[in-house]
């Protein structure tokens, strides 16, 4: 059976099956080894044909305008003083290679910052030279984009680890338009990330679980222990607590606490981690244990070498431990979800939370007037005691 005429544009019905076809422009048939584009629809619905065919039909004229923008040349070129250099068959780009933007990026942002914000750098926009090339930046095309995105799925990245690789190369694009003032668009802008039907929220420790957990603590008395028991009732992220110096203790003060801030071996995540969280229950226990104990600057030496702070190392033994009596799907970070939702449970303000938390400010509002006091912490604090 042969084809059959479709009132749908750029198509036409085979077996009762929908085929999209397209006649590629003439100049640009020497990229193409047939003269014309043919796909099966798969469908022998009308609507989703048209639909289908008007989507496709739409990703090829794009295609095919940044085909005919690679053959011209870059804006502007005539007026660059070695723009002689084009008439003895020397091409002319901006020199500003992906590779290049990189180093634009870490050199700009890179002061202050610590090892892990090199490395994923790197590594992001390693993957996309491997994928893509080491390109000028005004040759890469939003289907360069979208087919880096795919290669990084394809090798098996999860969702969150492909959105934070091109969050970076994005990043890194952009700096380096703004700081070259290369007058172009920025392809990774507006990658879409389809969402992740497997993912799992991270999981929030019940307060039964916490109570073993700090009963666990208490029993076993050393150092792994008192970390874990120091964010039990603080909620602290793991490289805050284990990057604290014994002077960020404050137990001789008429309200107990921590004072968290930034250190040379530990920075923190933002500026609004800052803050002073009053010491009760567990995290009172751990950091007297600490303090009678620890004779050196580091509470916890052992992942701390006065330049960096080595919180991998933490989070392994502990999670470790915490499986050998806990659901798998229980981790050290899920104590700090845990703080949350008590301190919410026991009708906190929505503003003390985020400030005992480190958390950003969810409103403008928020920007406005003092802290809550340490001693007003501590009141809301005092009923997070698990007895």
């Amino acid at each position: 059976m042969g084809r059959t005429f479709s009132a749908v544009p750029y198509t036409y019905l085979k077996r009762g099956v929908y085929y999209f076809v397209r006649r590629i422009p003439s100049d640009l048939q020497t990229f193409y080894r047939t003269d014309r584009v043919i796909l099966s629809l798969r469908t022998k619905s009308l609507h989703r044909a048209s639909r289908a065919s008007e989507k496709l039909s739409s990703r090829l004229d794009d295609y095919w305008l940044d085909l005919r923008l690679k053959q011209t040349d870059v804006p502007g070129s005539h007026l660059l003083k070695d723009h002689s250099l084009q008439t003895h068959g020397i091409t002319v780009t901006l020199g500003s290679t992906l590779s290049h933007a990189c180093d634009v990026y870490k050199r700009t942002k890179g002061n202050g910052r610590r090892k892990l914000f090199f490395t994923h750098t790197d590594r992001a926009v390693g993957y996309a030279i491997q994928c893509l090339g080491n390109k000028d930046l005004c040759e890469y095309t939003t289907i360069d984009a979208g087919e880096f995105r795919d290669w990084l799925f394809g090798k098996g990245l999860r969702r969150s680890s492909v959105s934070r690789n091109l969050t970076i190369v994005k990043a890194v694009v952009n700096l380096c338009i703004q700081e070259e003032g290369l007058g172009i668009n920025n392809p990774f802008a507006k990658v879409y990330i389809p969402s992740d039907e497997n993912h799992t929220k991270r999981h929030s420790l019940t307060i039964e679980q916490i109570k073993l957990l700090q009963e666990k603590c208490r029993q076993q008395d050393d150092s792994l222990r008192w970390l874990a028991a120091l964010i039990s009732d603080t909620g602290m992220r793991l490289a805050e607590a284990v990057g604290l110096a014994k002077d960020d203790l404050r137990l001789d003060d008429h309200v107990p606490h921590v004072v968290i801030r930034k250190h040379p071996w530990r920075p923190l995540k933002t500026s609004g981690s800052e803050r002073v969280i009053p010491l009760v229950g567990a995290s009172l226990w751990a950091s007297q244990r600490l303090s009678d104990t620890v004779s050196g600057q580091f509470l916890f030496p052992q992942y701390v070498n006065g330049i960096s702070t080595n919180a991998n190392s933490a989070s392994a033994a502990l999670n470790k431990w915490m499986k050998t009596f806990l659901p798998k799907e229980c981790v050290v970070h899920g104590m700090r979800h845990a703080f949350r939702d008590r301190l919410r449970a026991v009708d906190a303000p929505m503003d003390m939370i985020d400030q005992l938390g480190g958390w950003s400010l969810q409103s403008v509002g928020q920007e406005y007037g003092a802290d809550f006091s340490v001693h007003q912490a501590s009141q809301a604090m005092l009923k997070l005691i698990i007895s």
